[in-house]
């Protein structure tokens, strides 16, 4: 199986500019995510799909390959360009955000494994427990609620499911029921394509989550569970803290 991982990578971002060009610890947060995906074993080719030369040239200084791209409205469209240009022969395509740099390699296989044993399911995606109260009322941290089969019934940025009869708190502490959705996907090259060329549905403009739109679509997407979230990095207080675990690591 042909499998290209790639990783949107846009410059500028609201809360933390030019975030994925910082070099605090001694490399540009994009290298860290770049060098964690070129570990997964599933993966055949890595790309950053860049909308700045500023990026092109500091991948290009790590020893990376990047493409240039076009003005999209999401990391999804971004990639979908780099697919139809340069995946043609690409079974599927892992989307690695460029801001997770501590991804852990074998979440990715984890997706193409998943792809692998559902040969029906169009996408593949990861949650992790939530054991938090501040994770589960954080209307940022989406929630997935699956079948029995693993499969996506909903996404949500509210608490789904919701509990009647029991104490949260409890439920939380010994046998949470609720999910929090990871935002790194795989994709059959072919739907990929397609998704970006629907325009954006109802309940995707509602919660603004993008998975949303495959659901409305009457797809499948099958969920595989991880222990451990990595950590994103959006704000200088993220930054500050990933600086401080790469250096007590030298």
């Amino acid at each position: 199986m042909n499998v290209s991982g790639i990783i949107p990578a846009r410059l500028h971002s609201t809360r933390l500019p030019r975030k994925l060009l910082l070099s605090e610890s001694g490399r540009p947060l994009l290298q860290y995510t770049w060098e964690a995906a070129k570990r997964a074993q599933s993966l055949s080719e890595v790309i950053i799909a860049a909308d700045n030369v500023e990026i092109v040239e500091a991948v290009q200084r790590f020893g990376g390959r990047c493409e240039m791209t076009g003005e999209h409205p999401s990391g999804t469209d971004r990639i979908a360009e780099v697919v139809q240009r340069c995946c043609t022969q690409s079974d599927l395509i892992v989307n690695v955000q460029g801001d997770e740099p501590e991804i852990d390699p074998a979440s990715i296989d984890l997706l193409v494994e998943l792809m692998a044993a559902n040969p029906n399911a169009s996408m593949a995606t990861l949650c992790t427990p939530i054991t938090s109260r501040e994770q589960l009322d954080d209307p940022s941290c989406v929630k997935v609620v699956c079948g029995s089969a693993g499969q996506a019934l909903y996404f949500s940025r509210c608490p789904i499911p919701f509990c009647r009869d029991r104490d949260s708190d409890e439920l939380l502490a010994s046998e949470s029921p609720w999910r929090l959705h990871l935002g790194v996907y795989a994709y059959r090259r072919e739907f990929l394509l397609r998704l970006t060329a629907l325009p954006p549905s109802k309940l995707e403009r509602l919660e603004k989550l993008e998975q949303l739109r495959v659901l409305e679509a009457g797809e499948t997407i099958v969920v595989g569970e991880v222990a451990h979230r990595s950590v994103g990095i959006d704000t200088p207080e993220d930054y500050a803290r990933f600086v401080t675990r790469q250096k007590s690591q030298l």
